[in-house]
């Protein structure tokens, strides 16, 4: 069974990344894309191109008919949706295959458990992942509301069961406000998801967001390889990401990977997963499993020589995992920032035309992205331009290299967070590990106040 033409369904970065990995497997690719990305990089590098509608996403990278119609003329054998769009879509996921078009990605039913926070939440407490104390389910009723409340102690938090990025979600502090809460959470949920189910979790006060990369083959055979730290974050949108975290212990690594490799296995899961953690104060609760690939997938490529997307490719042609558990390795130390065309401290979007472009370079330095000079960013899509990756032998040593290389990377004609990341990187909570998913915010109101 093997696969000899890849439709990319996605764009940007990503759809790069999956372009490359394709072609060093000697596997043909086929991007596309709407009419605002025509002179993106994933197109011209692409071995075809086919264009699937207008700039916005819902008449393009979000149009089902017309990337199967696509992959269909194109003869393609397998999509990848690399992550965002449908990505996490388990209904496309069954027409793909429905199609006898491989489905580069984990089984449909496993995207669609894992797609539901209060389903997710259930399977992973079957599976012996660590729960935060909460709701066994959906609540609607504000006085259910009120007891589950008092069982687990206020704070809580109210989530949508659909969705993410913080939409949907409400601290309460006391049983006065919870009804309140509870409306206004699923009024958000269905505004934003069309979904106005929530539950309620104990709230942790000040944690951090720890995630393990996993891989299943499909046949009960998974390993893990490792973690990452993604605790700088903005409105619960990650900012950078480091591996291994400066927290975790060896043990507590392998502890902890073990639990999340046996689910894996349990669940018979196939393809690359990630089981996202709060920790605070030496214990892990279970958050979400992301069905795909993860944008910070990088760190844990750079610490363990693993190329996911080749496992990705190689697992979905039904070949077995490259590397066990046994042969894996865990070295040095990886950090990624993400890039975006921003304000780097109010955090306007700017799109526009990219007059000049210099990469960094050098000894472990990898920047993964689609600009060139000349062009234009589009204004109607993620304002991630760039990632850039750095690999050092220990964490000081990385931060050093990541320094000099952002230093060295010059994007000019629209604004970057560039000088965001610079000066997160001489503070000191950041230079020593000691931050958590509350500090970026907290430290961009004093930077204001200043």
């Amino acid at each position: 069974m093997s696969i000899t033409r890849i439709l990319i369904a996605n764009r940007g970065e990503i759809a790069l990344r999956i372009h490359r990995a394709a072609h060093e497997m000697g596997i043909e690719t086929v991007a596309v894309h709407s009419t605002a990305d025509a002179d993106a990089m994933h197109v011209r590098l692409a071995d075809h191109a086919v264009c699937i509608g207008p700039p916005a996403a819902t008449d393009s990278y979000l149009n089902v008919a017309n990337i199967i119609s696509a992959a269909e003329v194109a003869q393609c054998d397998a999509i990848h949706p690399g992550y965002g769009f449908l990505s996490e879509n388990a209904k496309f996921a069954d027409i793909v295959e429905a199609h006898d078009i491989k489905w580069i990605g984990p089984k449909p039913e496993h995207i669609r458990t894992m797609g539901d926070k209060v389903e997710a939440k259930r399977s992973a407490g079957a599976l012996g992942l660590p729960l935060v104390p909460g709701s066994d389910g959906a609540v609607s009723d504000p006085e259910e509301g009120k007891r589950i409340a008092a069982e687990i102690g206020y704070p809580v938090i109210i989530k949508a069961a659909s969705g993410g990025g913080g939409r949907g979600m409400k601290v309460c502090e006391s049983e006065d406000k919870l009804a309140a809460l509870m409306q206004a959470a699923g009024n958000e949920a269905k505004s934003a998801f069309g979904d106005a189910t929530v539950y309620i979790e104990k709230y942790l006060g000040n944690p951090r967001h720890i995630e393990f990369q996993v891989f299943g083959d499909g046949n009960g055979n998974a390993i893990h390889l490792g973690e990452r730290d993604c605790s700088l974050q903005r409105r619960h949108q990650k900012v950078l990401e480091e591996a291994p975290s400066p927290v975790i212990s060896h043990d507590e690594r392998m502890r902890m990977g073990e639990i999340c490799s046996k689910a894996m296995r349990d669940m018979a899961y196939r393809g690359a997963g990630t089981i996202e953690f709060l920790w605070e104060n030496g214990e892990f609760y279970f958050i979400e499993m992301n069905t795909r690939l993860q944008v910070e997938h990088p760190v844990t490529e750079a610490i363990t020589g693993v190329d996911l997307v080749r496992e990705q490719i190689r697992i979905a042609a039904g070949k077995p995992l490259s590397v066990s558990q046994e042969e894996l390795e865990f070295k040095g130390h990886a950090i990624e920032c993400r890039i975006n065309a921003e304000d780097p401290f109010n955090f306007t979007p700017s799109p526009g035309k990219v007059t000049y472009y210099h990469p960094a370079g050098g000894m472990h330095v990898r920047v993964d992205s689609g600009l060139y000079a000349g062009y234009s960013i589009p204004p109607y899509y993620d304002s991630m331009i760039a990632k850039l990756i750095v690999y050092g032998r220990n964490r000081e040593g990385c931060i050093m290299r990541l320094r000099r290389a952002l230093e060295e990377m010059v994007v000019e004609g629209v604004k970057t967070n560039i000088p965001l990341h610079q000066e997160l990187l001489r503070q000191n909570d950041v230079l020593e590990g000691d931050y958590t998913i509350k500090w970026l915010e907290d430290w961009l109101e004093k930077r204001e106040a200043e």
